[in-house]
């Protein structure tokens, strides 16, 4: 998507322990209490820098619209037949690229997948489909999964960038 802007970091001794984000003119202004340990500050300014900018994409309309692009794949590829309650970008998910819950039909998808290509979040999108009907990595679920032609380019990607398991349809790569 588009590329970081600058940020920068407030260290202020009135903060004990909350800290806040928010555009100023283009820069990410990120408020920290003061004496945070390096790695722990790091990590909170990038949780904080993800959010903000997830903010900022979806209301620029930025971000695919995940409830249109999972309808034309449950069309395309299950025949509409699926029963989707929700479908939403989260920005929580750190070593996953989607979540589904088919006992009440939700779908959550890593907003780091909308950086890449339409096609690896149509992979991810169909993957959390399939778990509608399969909540499980059997071979039923990976038979479902690879009615998506390009699943094995996908995953080649998402192995490539580390969001991916290199176990096949008889392991779980979630």
């Amino acid at each position: 998507m588009n590329e970081q802007p600058p940020i920068e970091i407030i260290r202020s001794p009135n903060r004990t322990r909350t800290a806040s984000a928010r555009m100023v003119e283009g820069t990410l202004v990120v408020r920290v209490p003061e004496g945070l340990p390096p790695l722990e500050e790091r990590k909170l300014v990038e949780s904080l820098t993800q959010r903000v900018l997830h903010k900022v994409q979806k209301a620029e309309g930025k971000l695919p619209d995940l409830t249109r692009r999972a309808g034309e794949l449950n069309r395309l590829y299950f025949g509409g037949k699926l029963k989707l309650s929700e479908i939403k970008w989260v920005t929580n998910q750190r070593h996953r690229y989607g979540s589904c819950t088919p006992s009440n039909g939700t779908i959550r998808i890593s907003d780091r997948v909308a950086r890449m290509p339409l096609w690896v979040l149509d992979y991810v999108l169909v993957h959390e489909l399939a778990h509608l009907l399969q909540g499980n990595h059997s071979q039923a679920f990976w038979q479902l999964v690879a009615r998506y032609p390009l699943t094995e380019r996908a995953r080649g990607y998402l192995m490539a960038v580390g969001l991916e398991g290199e176990e096949g349809p008889e392991g779980d790569t979630e």
